[in-house]
């Protein structure tokens, strides 16, 4: 008898999840974008406040004049394990730009979002052009936006799960935040602000966001108390900044402006729809606490002229929200050829504006660039408007030069010179550059009354030699019997800080480089 065989149905394939296949979209920008950094950071050359990271990083505290200590101790670990070129130096900010894609989608799907607003979400945060800018610099605005998020997030799940135990999770993030940069404090006032709005104030019967509140406390004590220590040296550098008027201050309409430049202009409706969704919709009602926390942030930066990239962190949440109220809005068929055509309008109007904020032309041809553009490039600071680049362009630019300069005035000392001469510079980006670049021509760690180098002191010279950057004559001949002029750095064209004056001066009127020390304090 021939055998039959019988034919069994193929099992039917099993479909995933449009969270699922989202998420995968999401991961793949996040690694797109993470690539795109580490191959486009080391195009032009070391950022001024890269210098002050990377000198504090060898000087490992609880504080720094300008800033908490986390950064500085992650970037001591991050030179030790990859070096310090330019890529290993910036492979913090490149990880958490990517870092930040994901966090942005997670909390589009706690919305409820699928997988069309997971990706929108992610796309927002991959073209953003603060977001491209904080992944291409080691700054202390590259980390904030995660740990800003982190705690958004937390706050997210204590109210979509009603689980008050999320809220401990809130207070340690804001405690790490706290130790990276002390805006987040802010943020966390926003948040207070929004429970006590809205009907999640009953959570302030429960005993976990005061456990969370006591965490935050705990983490950033050490540095509370390092700022107690020094007589609090950030809030005594704060208001000499404001007293000096250092900062350009806008106006309401200009505010609004950048913040949507800075988000994306295109992005700008979705993170709009989002803070609308987050007061007007049904679905996001609970989590209203966090429109609330913006409109309170916005408020206090604004009144308080600050700069427009400090509100950047907070955009990410309101992105998500809008990605998920634009997915719910598009979810009809005569509206579903929208979709796409939002994502390729978001890759063409972020892909023009790339070359802004990532340095992936040549100088001159950014040059070429800029008269392209429809609107004038944001200038935060007054000394920042006599650069030709942008600042955040400009100051990778004539550090080499001053330090070549210094190097010549050093091979002009006796060897009995300069076991006692030190390299005086007028601020934290000469200095670091001293340090930085110049142990390859043998010279030593830098001085200066700038920022945390006050702090550093003197270091034992006696200041009867000194090299002297960036000074003028008639103020160092009341200081010292014979000042000598070296010459002046090389005219780099692109740099904001050029020519240079080098100065060595011998025969000191003043005393001790001690007794002196207290008259150079420049904390601004």
């Amino acid at each position: 008898m021939a055998a039959t065989t019988v034919e069994r149905p193929a099992p039917n394939p099993v479909r995933q999840s449009p969270v699922i296949t989202g998420m995968a979209v999401v991961l793949a920008i996040a690694i797109a974008k993470f690539l795109f950094h580490v191959y486009f950071n080391n195009r032009y050359g070391y950022f001024r406040d890269e210098f002050d990271y990377i000198a504090c990083a060898r000087h490992l505290a609880w504080g720094y004049v300008d800033q908490p200590p986390l950064l500085p101790f992650l970037t001591r670990i991050s030179l030790a394990v990859l070096g310090q070129s330019l890529r290993a130096v910036r492979f913090i900010p490149a990880l958490a730009s990517s870092l930040l894609v994901v966090q942005t989608a997670y909390m589009a799907r706690e919305f409820g979002g699928k997988r069309f607003a997971l990706g929108l979400s992610a796309l927002t945060i991959f073209v953003a052009p603060i977001s491209l800018s904080d992944g291409s610099l080691l700054t202390t605005n590259c980390l904030e936006p995660n740990l800003w998020m982190g705690c958004a997030y937390f706050v997210i799940l204590a109210i979509k799960r009603n689980q008050p135990r999320y809220w401990l999770w809130v207070g340690v993030i804001a405690g790490v935040g706290l130790e990276e940069k002390y805006s987040i404090g802010l943020f966390i006032f926003g948040i207070v602000v929004g429970l006590l709005l809205t009907e999640q104030r009953r959570v302030f019967l429960n005993k976990w966001i005061w456990l969370g509140g006591l965490a935050s406390f705990i983490i950033f004590l050490p540095n509370l108390l390092w700022n107690i220590h020094y007589h609090w040296p950030f809030l005594e550098l704060m208001h000499n900044i404001r007293a000096e008027g250092r900062d350009v201050v806008l106006p309401a309409g200009p505010f609004f402006f950048q913040q949507a430049l800075l988000v994306g202009l295109l992005s700008a409706p979705i993170w709009i729809a989002g803070l609308i969704a987050l007061f007007a919709w049904q679905r996001l009602k609970p989590y209203r606490v966090l429109g609330w926390s913006y409109v309170a942030c916005y408020a206090v930066f604004f009144m308080l002229h600050g700069k427009n990239y400090y509100l950047a962190p907070i955009y990410p949440m309101l992105l998500a929200a809008g990605a998920v109220t634009i997915e719910m809005g598009m979810n009809r068929p005569h509206w579903s050829w929208l979709k796409p055509a939002i994502v390729v309008v978001l890759l063409g109007l972020g892909g023009y504006l790339i070359p802004v904020f990532v340095p992936v032309l040549s100088p001159e041809a950014f040059f070429a660039y800029m008269k392209t553009l429809p609107f004038k490039l944001p200038v935060m600071e007054h000394a920042h408007e006599r650069a030709a680049l942008p600042q955040w362009y400009a100051d990778q630019f004539g550090w080499k030069e001053i330090v070549a300069e210094t190097a010549v005035a050093w091979d002009e000392l006796t060897p009995d010179e300069r076991r006692d001469c030190g390299i005086f510079a007028q601020d934290y980006g000469q200095a670091g550059a001293v340090d930085f670049f110049g142990p390859h021509y043998g010279l030593p760690a830098s001085l200066s009354g700038h920022q945390t180098w006050f702090l550093w002191g003197p270091r034992g010279y006696s200041g009867k030699c000194m090299i002297v950057l960036d000074d003028n004559r008639q103020t160092l001949e009341k200081l010292w019997n014979n000042v000598q002029y070296v010459g002046t750095s090389a005219d780099n064209p692109f740099a904001l800080e050029k020519k240079i004056d080098v100065f060595i001066c011998r025969g000191s009127k003043f005393g001790t480089l001690a007794d002196l020390w207290p008259k150079l304090k420049k904390w601004r």
